[in-house]
This record gives structure tokens, sequence and C-alpha cells, in this order.
């Protein structure tokens, strides 16, 4: 039987001989400019990486988006029905527009491959392929079924996709989601921050504002008297961040502003802290005379916790990293993913991506070195036997 030892070194043998062709696919999945929005885009991508699947014998599925390019589902298609299913999530989405590649194009400088999308999460996608390449070239047995789901909403918060993230989280043993790592050294994510969306609009009472300003009622001074007690909840501490991002009100300079809106983003570690700050926010009141306050919103995307589940399949990782040289860290990231959702109903490990940095900024790149070790980890850990639902 052959030692788990020896499987690190020709899964790091095989990709090895593999890296031209693994940047090769990257190039071309980066040239696939994938804005979000535009759906036509999203599905020349998906439509790319379906061929690429059933190339490697998997059954795909192409799940039509209705605002946005939908999302693909692949499953091999010589399974064996009495294993269990561990999920692998990636997203083909990118916050860049259609030709940023013309002022941004693929590059190389100093270790380090640029392009729009690349980091966030084009290298993620590069790796889940040849991770599967790997898999069928290794004699290794495979304990868990690999089933894949890639979005084309991630960046604007799965809205058309979770349901189906949720429905396959349910019945997976764990899932590995492929964001990038946190920070130049490349820490796994195990726990996210929960991110919710509140709207504020304050109704006043429109006026002249030299002729006769006593009679109108300033909603723009009520908006102002709220964003003070919106930003009392702030505890950074315990992680709670609350941050009026917009604001908006009145018509013209010389009427007393009649309506007002703020949008406020509410950051939590964890699922209390997120009902409290909720219930905070809900419960604001008025603090001028006659002046109607709506309040819009909630937790969207639900904290990714340091759960118990989480941190067994985090030392996993640790593990395989020290079997392939790699001294991997955990961390917390600020910002939401996929893994928020998977997280909830089973073990989920984040941020396998390939370090670099400056996901949706200009300098955005990867270490191209890099690609292979974590590549190496990501079918380590999909050979790694099933987790123990218990837990």
């Amino acid at each position: 039987m052959i030692e788990e030892k020896e499987i690190a070194i020709l899964i790091r043998e095989y990709l090895e001989s593999h890296h031209e062709k693994m940047i090769h696919f990257l190039k071309e999945l980066v040239a696939l400019e994938s804005p979000t929005r535009e759906i036509e885009k999203q599905h020349i991508i998906l439509d790319f990486l379906r061929v690429k699947f059933e190339d490697i014998g998997y059954h795909v599925v192409l799940v039509p988006g209705k605002l946005t390019g939908g999302y693909l589902y692949a499953r091999p298609l010589d399974r064996d029905r009495s294993l269990p299913l561990q999920l692998i999530v990636g997203h083909c989405d990118t916050v860049w527009p259609t030709d940023t590649i013309k002022n941004m194009p693929i590059s190389y400088d100093n270790g380090m491959m640029k392009g729009p999308g690349i980091y966030d999460m084009k290298a993620g996608l590069t790796q889940l392929y040849f991770s599967l390449l790997a898999l069928k070239a290794i004699p290794a047995p495979i304990k868990v079924t690999p089933i894949v789901l890639i979005n084309s909403d991630e960046e604007i918060g799965s809205r058309e996709s979770t349901n189906s993230i949720k429905s396959l989280a349910k019945i997976s043993n764990r899932a590995y989601v492929l964001e990038p790592p946190l920070g130049l050294d490349g820490k796994l994510k195990t726990a996210r921050k929960g991110l919710g969306r509140f709207t504020l609009t304050v109704i006043g009472k429109a006026a002249h504002a030299g002729l006769d300003p006593e009679k109108g009622i300033n909603a723009i001074v009520e908006l102002s008297h709220q964003v003070q007690q919106l930003y009392a909840m702030n505890d950074f501490e315990k992680g709670i961040t609350v941050n009026v991002g917009m604001i908006e009100g009145g018509i013209s300079p010389n009427v007393v502003a009649p309506e007002s809106k703020a949008v406020v983003d509410v950051r939590v570690l964890n699922k209390a802290d997120g009902k409290l700050i909720t219930d905070k926010i809900k419960a604001l009141k008025p603090l001028l005379p006659n002046v109607q306050l709506t309040i819009e919103g909630r937790i969207g995307r639900p904290p990714m916790e340091r759960t118990q589940r989480n941190q067994e399949l985090w030392r996993i990782a640790e593990e395989h990293g020290r079997e392939l040289g790699i001294n991997l860290e955990q961390a917390t990231s600020g910002g939401g993913s996929d893994a928020n959702t998977t997280s909830i109903f089973t073990a989920t490990l984040d941020g396998l991506g390939t370090p670099g940095d400056g996901a949706h900024a200009p300098h955005e790149y990867i270490f191209e070195n890099k690609i292979i070790e974590r590549t190496a980890l990501l079918t380590l850990l999909l050979l790694t036997e099933p987790l123990n639902k218990n837990i």
C-alpha cells in the first residue's frame, strides 16, 4: 500500500510536470474576462469550463441564472455511489469590467503573475481543475467523491446560487472553497465575518429654506443623529463593525430636505452578535418630532465561525502542509464568501487559492511558484478520509 509521504511526492511530481499546462490554462481563464453583470461573458467562461470538465470524465450541468450567468455543477461520471461527497466551490466572476485586460495585461514581474481576476479567483479555478487531473493520475484511492460548483455571482453575494450551494453542502462530508488565502504568506481562512446591509430612510417635510424654514422638518438633520447612533454600535474588540458607507438626501440647497437615506454595512464574527446588532439597528427611533424612519435589511451572509468541525479540517490541512514543506497558518477574514454558507451545514476550509495580493485592486497578482504547492495541498485534502460528521 502506498504511504502518505509517497503520495505527496507523486502529486508534486505530477503537478511540476504539468506546470506549463497549468500556466497556459490560467492565462486562458484570465483572458476570458468575466464581469459579474455581463451575462454573455459569463456564458462563455462557463462553457469553456464545461468542456474542460467533460474532457476529464465529469458530468456537467450548466444552470442558467435569471439576472446572472448562472453556475456550473460537475460530478464524476464513474463515481462510486456508496462514497460520501465533498464539495469544492469556486467562482468565475470578477469585479473587472470588459477590456480591463488592455490596461492590466497578463504579465510577469519578479515572480509575480499579474492580470484581472488572476488572484480572485482564476488561480483557484486552475488549481481545482489540475487537482482533479492529479487524482486520476495518482495511484491512491479516492474515499470521498468530489463534486464541483462554480458560480458567476459571488462578487454580488451569490444571490442566485446560494440555494444550490446550501443544498449541496447539506449532503457533503466537507467543503473546500478556493478563494485566495489571506496575506502574502497565504494563511488559510478558518473563520469569516458575517455581512449585513441595512438601509435607513428618513421622511421629513419640505419647506422654503429662506421664507419659512420653521415649517419644514429636515430629514438630513435627522439622519445625522441616526449616523451617530449607528457609529456608537461599533465594538472593534468583539469584531463588530458598523459603517455608514453611502448617504443621500435633499432636493435643492434652498429647500429643507424632505427625505434622506443611508446604506449601512455591518460585519460580525458570530451569529449571536449578528442578532444583537440587527436588533439594535431595527430598534432605532427618530429624534426629531413628526419624522418617519424606515429601516430595512438583515445579515445576509451569516458568519463562518471557527467551529469544532472546521478546526478539525484545518488540522488536517496543517498536517498535509507539513508533508509538502509548507508552514501553514490560519486566519479570520473580514469579508464574506460562499464559505459562510457551506460552514452552516458542513466542515469548511476556505482560502485554498494561490498566495498573492491585490484582490479588486489594479496590482492584482499571484506568486507563480506557489500554484503547484497549493494545488498539491488541495489534492491531498481531496484524498483525505471522510470526516466524522458527529464532530
